[in-house]
């Protein structure tokens, strides 16, 4: 950490209990945030520094407050300094649902059971004071992939043909996502924190939720059952999507809603995770897109999807879709 960095953490710490506290940077994500743990007298808080014009705490900040306030399990925000980009929150510790279940794989049916039902909870709530997740979204980010990895394939592909399918495909979802539910976005076993560890029913924290959007509830089931950073078998995906609609009564149009939100998120994600490699110089997410794609190729399979599926095989040759993606220049 650089003297300044340290400068300015103090001086947000500064005249509140925290004041003079130890700091110990930890391990970033894929933005420009930083994290850090503050421990003094027993007591330890998480510090977030989303740093303006490339951060905004604001829209953490403000799900976290409609979370917390809805029974939700957000953490507890301690002080906050939006304009200058601090927040200090409750510590969540750092059992994340992924790892747990990487050490005991026995308990990996219970514990994505009891995310399944965080969603349920959510999506029985009026949805959140955020925007829609409107057309215009869908498509800007779907076309990620034609924008960066097709690119980075070195193939020239038909763009506006890719985005005349995608809105074929999703147009009939559309309806079906007013009112909607709050959208979290980025729900997968990465972002659950297991506050009781060793207990099954035991709280799970939710962290990573700033890009909150009012929209389908296919979505974060998607985000958690078809998981960029982890293998979720086939077999938990659809006993999972059992649990929900066994709770939530989402009606006979979900499974194909699922898939279509299904390729639009993992084409969203391939290009994402080219874009971190190309502009960004971080290129450990390469090796992920192949479990996206093979996740991408069962969506595309549905017949809600038969438009994109066309454009896929008219422009990605299959040697390339063969291999899950391919391997990337």
């Amino acid at each position: 950490m650089s003297d300044a960095l340290i400068d300015d953490i103090h001086h947000f710490l500064g005249d509140t209990d925290w004041e003079g506290a130890e700091i110990a940077p930890l391990i970033g994500d894929a933005s420009f945030r930083r994290y850090f743990r503050i421990r003094l007298g027993g007591k330890s808080a998480m510090l977030m520094h989303a740093p303006p014009p490339h951060e905004d705490p604001g829209p953490f900040l403000h799900v976290a407050h409609w979370l917390e306030e809805n029974g939700l399990r957000a953490p507890h925000i301690l002080i906050e300094d939006a304009t200058a980009g601090w927040v200090l929150t409750e510590d969540f510790g750092d059992q994340r649902m992924r790892e747990w279940i990487d050490e005991n794989p026995e308990d990996e049916r219970d514990i994505y059971a009891k995310a399944i039902d965080t969603l349920v909870q959510l999506h029985r709530l009026p949805p959140g004071p955020f925007e829609p997740y409107d057309m215009a979204t869908y498509l800007r980010e779907a076309l990620l992939l034609t924008e960066w990895y097709c690119p980075a394939m070195g193939l020239e592909v038909d763009e506006q043909g890719f985005r005349a399918a995608w809105i074929a495909a999703l147009e009939p979802l559309w309806a079906r996502q007013t009112p909607g539910v709050t959208v979290l976005r980025d729900y997968h076993a990465e972002n659950i924190m297991l506050l009781e560890p060793g207990k099954l029913a035991g709280e799970q924290g939710l962290i990573d939720f700033q890009d909150a959007l009012v929209g389908h509830p296919a979505y974060d089931l998607v985000s958690l059952l078809q998981d960029a950073r982890r293998d979720v078998s086939f077999d938990l995906e659809h006993e999972m999507l059992g649990r929900y609609r066994a709770a939530a009564d989402p009606g006979e149009h979900f499974e194909a809603d699922y898939a279509r939100l299904g390729a639009q998120r993992n084409a969203k994600i391939v290009g994402i995770f080219t874009r971190l490699w190309k502009r960004d110089g971080k290129d450990r997410y390469l090796a992920m897109i192949p479990r996206v794609w093979e996740a991408m190729e069962r969506d595309l399979a549905h017949p809600a999807l038969q438009s994109v599926a066309d454009w896929f095989a008219a422009n990605i040759p299959q040697q390339i879709r063969d291999s899950f993606g391919g391997e990337i220049r």
